[in-house]
């Protein structure tokens, strides 16, 4: 039997009735809260003692379970935040305050291990990579094989899923691929890099500015059976639009402040943890004799694990317009903010950046890209493609093992 199509109408709050904050800190997020940040208090005095010298094969699987069950545990909350602002603010506003909150944690550990000792001059473009591999075939992936399961087939908007495969062509090639037919290495001259970084920035900005004003049906589920909202009725359909929440009352710009503030309360653990998850990490890698790379893709993981979480679940509520905005959007905003942070700091302090990918990964971008063209190039999505985007990931992940 199918089930119906119909998205499910978020609710919104009609009530005048005070703010109380009571209403938003639920048991089980104030314990969230606290335990994340009492864990982040734990490892912030004691961990540089604790993480010092050779690790102990028991103490490093100590360390693990409580910082990556911490992690996870914040993660959900996440989830439940932008779940509500989602539903508040409707589409893209929503889904951006996830998407942007999380690339920026990407672009500032990034720049953290960049700005550290040592020189690290494939950082930028191998986490660029392996967030390609795990948003584009591991998340969407499982976004589509799990929607289809449950819905069949399901529809979104195809000129904003057009919108973002544009954007991720572009800047994706000129970002991993131009680099190797440039002045050589991989590596832009400083002219280029100055200037791609100017490119990126400035165009990611204008398709931002597009897709919150005057092009934001792009980005917005539409009515079944149509796969776009009409130019001409974009004025009433984002009046009568039942996605997105009225604006103008001062109740819901006190919801929202206050749902962004758990929303940061939560994410920044994730961030500040992330760094003492690395060193366990790293010492079970050379425990275990595994790809150093291994490291930058299971931290990658875990930052984008809420992004991943909600995706999954926009497709089990048939919101597939928003699982599209928070995969392939997350991964336009991952460029656009990744490339030019890289670059700029390459420039400032005169660390070598290489950028451009090697042969097989190449390949691989090429046919991730080909895929998700043909995957949202028709009227619906398919299981069957979500079966070959795990399997694409797959091939990533035999790469990484054995390259």
């Amino acid at each position: 039997m199918r089930i119906s199509q119909t998205p499910r109408p978020p609710a919104a709050r009609t009530d005048a009735s005070p703010v109380r904050l009571a209403t938003f800190f639920s048991a089980m997020t104030s314990a969230r809260l606290v335990i994340a940040w009492a864990v982040v208090g734990a490892f912030h005095f004691l961990g540089p003692t604790w993480l010092v010298g050779p690790l102990s094969p028991m103490m490093a699987g100590l360390f693990f379970l409580v910082l990556f069950g911490t992690i996870i545990g914040a993660s959900f909350g996440v989830v439940r935040e932008a779940d509500h602002l989602a539903h508040q603010l409707g589409e893209p506003y929503g889904t951006l305050i996830l998407t942007l909150s999380i690339v920026a944690i990407e672009v500032i550990l990034i720049a953290a291990v960049m700005l550290g000792p040592g020189d690290f001059p494939t950082i930028g473009r191998d986490s660029i990579f392996a967030i390609m591999m795990i948003i584009l075939n591991l998340v969407l992936g499982l976004c589509l094989i799990c929607g289809g399961l449950r819905y069949d087939e399901q529809e979104y908007n195809l000129q904003g899923a057009m919108a973002y495969l544009a954007m991720i062509l572009v800047l994706t090639t000129m970002a991993l691929v131009l680099p190797n037919y440039t002045s050589g290495a991989g590596q832009f001259t400083r002219t280029q890099a100055s200037a791609f970084a100017i490119i990126t920035i400035g165009l990611y900005a204008v398709f931002l500015t597009m897709q919150m004003r005057g092009y934001r049906r792009f980005f917005v589920q539409p009515v079944f059976g149509s796969l776009t909202i009409p130019a001409q009725t974009s004025a009433q359909s984002d009046a009568d639009d039942s996605s997105a929440a009225p604006l103008n009352q001062k109740l819901d710009y006190k919801t929202t402040l206050i749902r962004s503030t758990i929303l940061i309360g939560m994410i920044l653990p994730i961030v500040l943890l992330s760094h003492d998850l690395a060193v366990v990490i790293d010492y079970g890698i050379a425990a275990v004799q595994a790809p150093v790379a291994l490291s930058g893709v299971l931290i990658a993981t875990i930052v984008f694990t809420p992004e991943s979480i909600t995706a999954i679940r926009a497709s089990l509520a048939n919101e597939t317009q928003r699982a599209v905005n928070l995969g392939l959007g997350a991964f336009v905003s991952t460029v656009g903010l990744t490339v030019p942070a890289v670059l700029i700091i390459g420039l400032l302090t005169g660390k070598p950046v290489v950028m451009g990918i090697s042969p097989a990964e190449t390949v691989l971008f090429g046919m991730t890209l080909g895929l998700c063209i043909l995957t949202f190039m028709g009227q619906r999505t398919s299981p069957v493609a979500g079966v070959i985007h795990l399997v694409l990931f797959a091939v990533f992940g035999v790469m990484l093992f054995s390259p």
